[in-house]
């Protein structure tokens, strides 16, 4: 299958994404050279483990969100994901910068950039940062497929040299040179508007960002309260941290227990909340809830159970209560409490 286009021209637009295909493929094969030469951040006990920011996609992820769970569930699963997904980011990011196997590299980018759109486009304290990332390396990814490489790659050295495997129908598809797509033209327009739509869409979806009201998940920390209830003297219930910024925990400072009256019937102030005896926190996720020096930390992510021992004189049995969670940033939440 031929189209109207010639050698020349491929050779040509591959030679003006030179740039791009430098770019893109460092951007690729950096977080190889951070993650395992600069540092290793996959060994789950250290911290900056890749793992626990993996976790931070979670609680918005649009479409990926079970799969995430999933692995963050599974630390072993988890720590084989990130570093299969290591080395592909590695072998990508490298043969994107030499240029050999252009467009299946090209696709590569694409796929990687979906996952990060999907997982993370909604993260971004100052800027959309992580969506930018995505749509861009989606936009990069298919404009490699379609150019593949011009001169100074190893796909136009080994076109040059007249390699075997460059006479192959499969080179053409996955390497460089002619796309054999007849209607090239109606190819291109079709994927240009997909990709846009796809841009328009997690825009909206993220960040309110093409109508109504702008939003931005990462700037304010927000914490789920759910299953609050008394059994017998302790009060047990759960916590999800669902934003915020990724780099900065909540700071919890406060737990408290009102009555109906709005009456202070019992409290963990930031010193008691430092010393929480940690047996009473049962962690989901690898983003762990824990005690940290002058607060319990609560990371993107992380949801536990939490079980307090309040004295039983403090409680009606009868009286309604309200659990209240205070952060340090002055950020409070509420759920009532049933009465088991």
């Amino acid at each position: 299958m031929k189209n109207k286009f010639s050698d020349q021209l491929f050779s040509t637009a591959g030679l003006f994404t030179l740039s791009i295909r430098l770019v893109l493929g460092w951007t690729y094969f950096s977080a190889f050279w951070r993650r395992l030469v600069l540092d290793n951040k996959l060994i789950p006990e250290e911290a900056g483990y890749i793992g626990e920011k993996f976790n931070h996609f979670l609680p918005n992820a649009l479409g990926i969100k079970p799969l995430i769970e999933f692995l963050v569930s599974h630390p072993d699963a988890l720590q084989a994901s990130m570093i299969a997904f290591t080395v592909i980011e590695a072998i990508v990011g490298g043969l994107v910068m030499l240029g050999l196997f252009s467009r299946l590299m090209g696709i590569g980018v694409f796929s990687l950039a979906m996952g990060i759109l999907l997982g993370s486009g909604w993260l971004g304290t100052t800027c959309l940062d992580e969506w930018q990332i995505g749509v861009l390396g989606i936009a990069g990814g298919f404009t490699l497929f379609l150019t593949g490489s011009g001169m100074f790659s190893v796909d136009d050295m080994l076109i040059r040299k007249e390699a075997p495997l460059t006479r192959k129908k499969w080179f053409q598809w996955l390497g460089s040179g002619v796309l054999p797509i007849r209607h090239l033209e109606k190819f291109v327009l079709c994927c240009s508007l997909l990709i846009f739509g796809l841009t328009l869409y997690t825009n909206q979806y993220f960040h309110g960002g093409v109508f109504g009201t702008l939003h931005n998940k990462s700037v304010k920390p927000k914490i789920e309260i759910s299953d609050a209830s008394f059994v017998n003297s302790q009060l047990k219930f759960q916590v999800y941290r669902t934003e915020g910024a990724d780099v900065y925990g909540s700071f919890l400072i406060g737990i408290q227990v009102l009555n109906a009256e709005n009456r202070l019937v019992f409290e963990m102030n930031a010193d008691a909340l430092s010393t929480f005896d940690e047996r009473k926190i049962h962690n989901y996720y690898v983003a762990k809830v824990k005690t940290g020096k002058h607060s319990m930390i609560i990371p993107l992510g992380a949801k536990a159970d939490l079980t307090l021992d309040i004295p039983a004189d403090r409680l009606a049995k009868t009286d309604r209560y309200t659990l209240k969670l205070i952060d340090i940033s002055g950020a409070e939440w509420r759920s009532t409490i049933a009465n088991n």
